[in-house]
């Protein structure tokens, strides 16, 4: 029998998180925004600490998700390593080297004023 080729946003994200956690990726940060986007329920954000490893942490985690979920994710920037972003459709998870995640800051834009990253983990 072959195994179902969708899963459920959360099913989606714990399967994230495990591979990210993998993968030794570091201040990773979940944002739930279901019902106040429609771009999708949850992004991820974390770091990698070279571009290669975030490349490597990218890669990974897309070989997973096919493998292990029949998800076909949409990627972009993983040629340079700097910002690499994955969209399975329902989680969009952006893995930055360190200096380019402080550059943009990603999480001021979605968290709710007053919450920190640090409570989100």
């Amino acid at each position: 029998m072959m195994p179902t080729m969708t899963a459920d946003s959360e099913a989606q994200l714990a399967a994230i998180l495990t591979s990210l956690d993998d993968d030794k990726a570091e201040d990773v940060v979940q944002i739930d925004l279901r019902g106040k986007t429609a771009m999708c329920d949850y992004m991820v954000i974390c770091s990698g600490r070279s571009s290669r490893q975030v490349s490597a942490i990218a890669e990974k985690l897309m070989d997973r998700l096919k493998q292990d979920m029949g998800i076909v994710s949409r990627t972009e920037g993983k040629e340079t390593g700097d910002w690499v972003l994955i969209d399975t459709g329902d989680v969009v998870v952006h893995v930055f080297r360190p200096e380019v995640r402080d550059f943009y800051q990603l999480e001021k834009m979605w968290l709710p004023s007053g919450q920190t990253a640090a409570s989100q983990v």
